[in-house]
């Protein structure tokens, strides 16, 4: 697997299992109208995955992201802290990118921690939340408007 950067750095278990929990998970991905499925494995501080998929709705504003699904997961057992996500889907040619929205909630949950994007052939970069969304609105900003 080729690797870009790794900031913060996982231990290779955590790294390989993250990894290959998205790809699994994307098996599960409910799109019927894009045809775009995406898996994402979420990486506690406590060494938990949980793995979510892109769930799309007639509606479409009700569709939610892999990340969300994941993230949303681990919020409802009690899990705020994470280390990494990791994202897969079907693009060949470019790695995976979280959307806006998502990278907006991955936010709410800290900046310094790993965002895997990968291609299906195993390959991936890593960027930090901080440099997915440089300039970003958290909890701590308000607190400077009391």
């Amino acid at each position: 697997m080729a690797q870009e950067r790794c900031t913060p750095a996982l231990e290779l278990e955590h790294l390989q299992r993250l990894l290959l929990s998205c790809r699994e998970a994307k098996k599960s991905a409910y799109c019927p109208y894009s045809r775009f499925p995406v898996g994402a494995a979420l990486l506690t501080r406590e060494g938990r995955i949980f793995s979510g998929c892109n769930i799309e709705n007639a509606c479409y504003p009700l569709g939610i992201c892999a990340e969300r699904t994941a993230i949303q997961k681990a919020i409802s057992e009690g899990y705020k802290e994470f280390r990494a996500i990791a994202i897969a889907s079907d693009l060949q040619d470019d790695f995976i990118s979280p959307c806006g929205a998502c990278r907006q909630v991955m936010r709410e949950f800290g900046t310094n921690w790993a965002v895997y994007m990968t291609k299906p052939d195993g390959t991936y970069v890593v960027r930090t939340v901080q440099e997915l969304l440089p300039f970003s609105f958290g909890p701590e900003d308000l607190q400077k408007i009391q």
